[in-house]
């Protein structure tokens, strides 16, 4: 990893990588202390891990991983998705972001968060996404959400 990663080395104002951005952040600040990882994405979508470790565990005797480390991954994923769907990065704040707990993950496993950004406006983007532990069709937990794109609010 390169630490002298800056966001014009990693392209982020002309031409959004999700990948180089998320290997950046891996290195830094609340992504990077919870271990969340890039995995894949598309034109509108984007895929991060986030592997278990003792440390996110919110219940030991269980060792099931807390809520909130999962809360943020699906965060950094919808947020990225944003980012990946209009091809470049700009300010957006989370405006909304509700999380539908379907069951808990399964200990020792890596949580998978999938982003998608289905809509964007001049104001707005629109995003949904699950978590999932190995299988897309067993969820650990479905979002939705709202980002407000600030930079169109900036003058």
């Amino acid at each position: 990893m390169n630490d002298d990663l800056t966001p014009e080395a990693a392209n982020l104002n002309d031409g959004f990588d999700p990948g180089m951005f998320q290997t950046m952040m891996s290195t830094h600040g609340h992504s990077g202390h919870l271990g969340i990882l890039y995995s894949a994405h598309g034109d509108n979508w984007v895929e991060l891990a986030l592997p278990y470790a003792p440390g996110l565990v919110g219940d030991v005797d269980s060792g099931v991983i807390a809520s909130g480390p999962i809360i943020s991954l699906m965060d950094n994923a919808t947020s990225l998705s944003v980012w990946t769907a209009i091809g470049k990065f700009r300010p957006q704040v989370t405006l909304d972001l509700r999380v539908d707990y379907m069951r808990p993950a399964t200990p020792g496993k890596t949580v998978i968060g999938r982003g998608e950004c289905y809509k964007t406006t001049r104001s707005m983007a629109f995003v949904r996404g699950i978590a999932h532990d190995g299988d897309p069709d067993d969820p650990v937990a479905h979002v939705a959400g709202t980002f407000i794109r600030v930079e169109n609010f900036l003058a």
